[in-house]
């Protein structure tokens, strides 16, 4: 029971750490004090470490089987993680004031959006895909309800990012940015090719890190 309660805690703490800094009044104050790239990379940090909390309380939590584990579940997932990981490598470090975790969002052109072509909110639809893809393989009820969460957390705010940005941006300047990102085409210059290049290598590098990785920081092996 102890150890239902410490998951239970480590959740709430999880959701209060993510929910408070990003509050306008908050977040402006510590972006006052320690600067826009160093709030990014504090909250980073703290995510990083909240995570890797609510994994070490799910493994602590008592074991209730709802469907074993299959090889094929391992396939999926290699393969889906190698999806999340270019989706991740093609949006992070660009501008998106569409959504969460742009950078330099002053400097976006709806001629070349990137990615935003293609969705809004691409880091939370990594996350969606990481957690929809990790309920398959961990079939007991710690882990069902951890990934859940997260699925439907990824999945829901994005609805509310969009309700945000429109506040913020102006409900008719949000409609025309969006306007003009989708009437960019879809594929983009070659000078964007190359750039392309380069992101989609650096996904592909970092799902093999996590590939090798993934026993030390886990415990358990990707591999099927």
């Amino acid at each position: 029971m102890l150890d239902w309660v410490i998951y239970a805690g480590v959740f709430v703490a999880f959701f209060v750490s993510h929910a408070v800094p990003v509050r306008p009044a908050v977040k402006a104050k510590i972006a006052s004090r320690i600067g826009a790239r160093g709030f990014t990379f504090g909250y980073s940090a703290v995510s990083l470490i909240m995570l890797g909390a609510l994994i070490w309380a799910a493994g602590r939590a008592p074991f209730v089987l709802l469907w074993p584990l299959a090889i094929w579940h391992k396939y999926v997932v290699l393969l889906g993680m190698l999806g999340v990981c270019l989706l991740l490598a093609l949006s992070i470090g660009r501008p998106n004031p569409f959504s969460f975790g742009g950078a330099q969002n002053h400097l976006f052109d709806a001629e070349r959006p990137g990615i935003i072509r293609w969705m809004r909110h691409p880091l939370l639809v990594a996350l969606a895909l990481w957690a929809g893809l990790h309920i398959l393989p961990n079939g007991n009820l710690a882990h069902v309800i951890l990934f859940g969460v997260f699925l439907c957390f990824a999945l829901s705010g994005q609805r509310i990012i969009d309700r945000r940005k429109r506040r913020q941006m102006g409900n008719e300047a949000w409609h025309t940015l969006l306007k003009m990102t989708m009437a960019a085409p879809l594929w983009q210059t070659p000078q964007a090719v190359r750039n392309i290049g380069i992101r989609l290598f650096a996904g592909s590098a970092l799902w093999g890190v996590l590939v090798i990785a993934h026993p030390s920081l886990i415990g358990v092996s990707s591999l099927p």
